[in-house]
């Protein structure tokens, strides 16, 4: 399908029946789109993505020019007729991204974690910003922990991580290493990376970050000071580990988990995180409402793969069984392939949230394209702990029963919906943040 089509499907009156070089402003009418937030979205990903955007556009000479300001980027292509069409990104973390919508200085907001609930009554006044058309993840990254690459830690769990970046632990002996006094690397404080750490680290201890630690606008910047320190120690997108060593992270009763691919797709890894674009719904510019729509294309997730990131792409992956497993889970193990998604929901609530509706078509054109509509998928459900081990596990099997209502509107038969209660959990169940992803549905393809 063609950008053109795509326009008119998606936004119906609100283009002509074709773009022609007069429908698009004029340099002395500004770019055609503006997008401001995530560092971690704006150095790489969006401008790939809006010149990919472009090209499906038809425009050519398509290429990046870096304005004199740090960490903000132009991205122009031309019209068959010679006409300059400019998209500006400015990437000074995620919050302002929500503060340039607010003074509609930004059509698009790039954020790598959730709106708050404050910016969200902030921005009333464009819509609603949770909406499923408003909020949109465009893409799964994990959050790297990160040390110099001859440091002989291979793991560490998120209470001791809470403990190092505040300050409260040290030195590297008092972790069972070597190398003296800790220096701490993290995000400056308008990132939405160091908000997301800040929410899934420090903020469920009561930790605040040390004021010792060396703060970073650039990723690129901050990953690289940290592979030169010996005694380094930072938090990073996925994408910009660079030359330094990932570590596995625990998180409560969890396994070990590297920040691996497969790990990250399901949002099992710790430290995993959402991208978004956020879209306020009163917005009329068909520009911003094109790129999202690429986005979550097969085109644009290829290019969230491409730039290091983990795309939404649906895959079957084969799972070993080991003995941390419940029994039925193992036998599942042998016999099935687990898919690339985990389905979650809002919180406090039996309804799924916005990525997982954005899931179920995924899901359901993996199903019908690999013919397995007929009793060839199993859905298992998981919680968090309750007082009655019985009451998690219905809870986690009347989870796994919502997708499947879902699902068998579309004419899918299902082999058989499992409940595991409050087993292999992939967070604590501490906090609202640990729950939430506990409280998720796999799904099985035989």
């Amino acid at each position: 399908m063609t950008l053109r089509v795509l326009f008119l499907s998606m936004l119906g009156a609100l283009l002509p029946l074709t773009v022609s070089a007069s429908d698009l402003p004029t340099p002395e009418r500004g770019p055609v789109l503006r997008i401001q937030g995530s560092n971690t979205i704006g150095a790489a990903l969006g401008p790939a993505l809006v010149e990919g955007l472009m090209r499906e556009q038809g425009l050519l000479k398509v290429h990046r020019e870096t304005p004199d300001k740090a960490n903000e980027q132009r991205i122009v292509g031309e019209t068959v007729q010679g006409r300059r069409v400019e998209v500006e990104v400015a990437a000074h973390g995620s919050s302002t991204g929500f503060k340039a919508l607010k003074i509609a200085s930004a059509d698009l907001a790039a954020s790598s974690r959730p709106i708050n609930d404050s910016e969200r009554l902030d921005l009333e006044p464009l819509g609603n910003l949770k909406s499923p058309i408003a909020e949109q993840v465009i893409a799964i990254d994990g959050l790297a922990i990160i040390l110099h690459p001859h440091n002989s830690l291979k793991q560490l769990n998120t209470v001791q991580l809470a403990r190092i970046f505040s300050g409260e632990t040290k030195t590297w002996e008092e972790l069972g290493g070597t190398g003296g006094t800790i220096h701490l690397y993290a995000r400056d404080d308008q990132s939405g990376t160091y908000d997301t750490f800040k929410e899934l680290v420090l903020s469920p201890r009561g930790k605040n970050l040390s004021g010792n630690a060396k703060r970073f606008e650039s990723s690129e910047q901050l990953s690289d000071a940290v592979s030169l320190d010996p005694q380094g120690i930072g938090f990073i997108g996925l994408p910009y580990v660079r030359q330094a060593k990932a570590v596995a992270i625990v998180d409560g009763d969890s396994q070990a988990m590297l920040p691996l691919n497969s790990l990250i797709a399901t949002e099992d890894y710790p430290l995993s995180r959402r991208l978004f674009f956020y879209l306020p719904p009163t917005g009329k510019n068909p520009w911003a409402k094109a790129l999202v729509k690429f986005a979550q294309s097969s085109k644009g997730q290829a290019i969230v793969a491409a730039n290091g990131f983990i795309a939404q792409t649906v895959q079957a992956m084969v799972v070993a069984p080991n003995a941390l497993m419940p029994e039925g889970y193992q036998a599942l193990s042998r016999h099935a392939q687990r898919l690339t998604v985990n389905f979650r929901f809002e919180e406090g609530s039996a309804t799924l949230d916005n990525k997982a509706r954005q899931d179920l078509s995924r899901v359901l054109d993996y199903i019908k394209q690999h013919d397995k509509t007929n009793r060839q998928v199993t859905l298992v459900g998981f919680g968090d702990a309750k007082s009655d081990p019985a009451r998690a596990d219905l809870l986690s099997k009347l989870r796994a029963m919502a997708v499947r209502r879902e699902l068998v509107k579309s004419g899918v038969v299902f082999r058989e919906i499992r409940g595991f209660g409050a087993e292999m959990p992939v967070a604590t169940n501490s906090g609202d943040e640990g729950r939430i992803k506990n409280r998720r549905v796999e799904v099985w393809v035989y």
